[in-house]
């Protein structure tokens, strides 16, 4: 068994104003995008794209992970308790609503700059995996979403999982959807990127994937538990891999793009 590193998830305090590594991780994964699609978009004589792509990132990520979490995975306390859904400093967001509000936001801005989605979608989601791997690593840190009990000899103590030698979920994850997830997307894009909305649904499908499965070490969250077996996540999880699925055998054999090519 490994001892937990029992990190202060504040990087510092003062005067009641905290800066933490769940912000700071969010904060990083906005910063290397924006970098990364200043290069890529360097090309198109698109005024003002990437500074509005970072605005809509943000708040599609921020607001459709908040309002995801409070429909799928706590309404009935949220509807009880309407004003602690804005209090998003105490946690509780949903990756599958921040994908949709993501999409969303998308969807708003090629049509601001009349640009195809999928011209955009392709090549944001080459690089979603980082800010994924530093969101699971700060999620290690918290000391939250951490795994089912195991004997496996790098299972970790976690001080809030009641110290009982559990899964290190969350560094699955950070490795999975976040690391091998980024390399493959990254060294096979120059090849798919002529298919359009080939590299977004394969990164829809192979993060259901990738997930799906991790969840089977990573304990359900207590207010729903099990449906049917599974975890509310493996069940979106399963959505995302059946319509990847179907969508990367049509835009694979369809898909072919009509408009210049990024570079």
């Amino acid at each position: 068994m490994i001892k937990y590193p029992d990190i202060n998830p504040n990087i510092f305090s003062y005067k009641g104003i905290h800066i933490r590594w769940y912000g700071v991780a969010y904060a990083t994964g906005f910063i290397v995008g924006y970098l990364y699609l200043l290069k890529r978009f360097s090309a198109f004589k698109l005024k003002g794209f990437v500074d509005d792509a970072l605005l809509y990132g943000v708040l599609g990520v921020i607001l459709g992970g908040r309002i995801g979490y409070v429909l799928i995975y706590n309404l009935p306390y949220y509807i009880h308790h309407p004003i602690e859904a804005f209090e998003i400093w105490k946690g509780g967001m949903s990756f599958h609503g921040g994908l949709i509000g993501t999409i969303i936001a998308g969807i708003l801005l090629a049509k601001k700059y009349n640009i195809s989605f999928y011209k955009i979608a392709d090549e944001v989601v080459v690089i979603v995996p980082i800010g994924l791997f530093f969101g699971r690593i700060a999620n290690f840190i918290n000391d939250e979403l951490w795994g089912r009990p195991t004997n496996l000899p790098w299972a970790v103590a976690f001080p809030n999982g009641g110290y009982i030698p559990r899964h290190p979920s969350q560094i699955y994850e950070a490795i999975f959807e976040g690391l091998v997830l980024f390399f493959i997307l990254y060294f096979n894009r120059d090849k798919l990127i002529k298919k359009e909305g080939v590299l977004f649904w394969l990164f829809v499908f192979l993060y259901g994937f990738f997930r799906f499965f991790i969840e089977f070490t990573r304990q359900p969250d207590p207010q729903i538990g099990f449906i049917y077996g599974l975890t509310m996540g493996q069940w979106l999880c399963l959505i995302m891999i059946i319509t990847g699925s179907i969508e990367l055998f049509i835009r694979w054999k369809n898909g072919n793009r009509t408009k210049e090519n990024l570079g």
